[in-house]
């Protein structure tokens, strides 16, 4: 079976399970038959939703036989905060936080993502310091974007 069939019963396989305001970031599968899927909600996805997401559908592929000799493995996850950011919807999600874009000619611009519209996303960021600091807006057309990634502040 190829690398792209398997992807794809994996994916039907998984799509019915995706409950509520859950869906698919990114779907790999690595030798030996390793599925890496990465997954995330709106509402944040924790480890009780990547579980029953797991057994699920765990069992119906051991159901499919898909792996008569059960040499499969499964990781289902949210993408690590270092990942960064693939669908419209995960920018949607970010809104209001701290972002770090990457954009094609290697130019890095940092800022609070305060929009997000169909064909690009605005960033709000400080110029200057102190009494001269000036608060200015950037719309980014992700026709731009080489990647964006959310900025962890401690």
């Amino acid at each position: 079976m190829s690398t792209e069939t398997s992807i794809d019963i994996v994916k039907n396989l998984l799509l019915p399970l995706l409950e509520e305001d859950i869906f698919l970031v990114d779907l790999k599968v690595k030798p030996i038959n390793n599925f890496k899927i990465y997954l995330d909600a709106d509402s944040g996805f924790g480890i009780e939703k990547c579980i029953k997401i797991n057994r699920a559908l765990y069992k119906k592929m051991e159901e499919m036989a898909l792996y008569p000799e059960g040499d499969f493995s499964l990781e289902v996850s949210s993408p690590g905060i270092d990942e960064p950011l693939k669908l419209h919807r995960q920018y949607i999600k970010n809104a209001g936080r701290m972002v770090e874009v990457s954009l094609l000619d290697g130019d890095k611009k940092e800022g609070k993502l305060t929009a997000v519209n169909e064909d690009d996303i605005t960033i709000e960021f400080t110029e200057g310091k102190g009494k001269k600091a000036v608060t200015k807006e950037l719309t980014i057309p992700f026709t731009e974007i080489k990647h964006t990634k959310v900025q962890i502040k401690f």
